[in-house]
């Protein structure tokens, strides 16, 4: 299992052809108290760079983007029902959606933690 980080604050876990992604601890704390989530639909193709999720917190809305092209395989129904979720376990309960990668290449010049870590210093 490989993680990968986006410019844009995105976490992505690679296990085989899926990809698990959520929005990272930086993220959440820059949003403060996520109040609602808006996932995509199981079966929805994204293309890279696509607006897939929107977070709301007591601050402000935010969409998150699709890192890579791919078809939405599962979505976590968990998040809907307590999107605090995001704030109190932003890198693991609090995934938001599951893509079946369509292309390898889209994780070229995505960052590892040690590259995201001074990307957010």
């Amino acid at each position: 299992m490989t993680t990968l980080y986006t410019p844009d604050h995105e976490w992505l876990r690679i296990e085989g052809d899926v990809a698990t992604i959520g929005i990272t601890d930086y993220a959440q704390t820059q949003l403060g108290d996520v109040v609602f989530v808006e996932l995509p639909k199981v079966g929805r193709t994204l293309k890279k760079a696509e607006a897939a999720a929107v977070v709301e917190s007591v601050k402000a809305a935010s969409d998150v983007y699709a890192p890579i092209t791919g078809d939405v395989v599962e979505v976590n129904d968990a998040l809907i029902a307590d999107p605090a979720l995001i704030n109190s376990d932003p890198g693991k309960a609090a995934w938001f959606f599951k893509l079946r990668i369509a292309n390898k290449s889209d994780l070229d010049g995505l960052m590892d933690e040690a590259a995201y870590k001074a990307h957010t210093a």
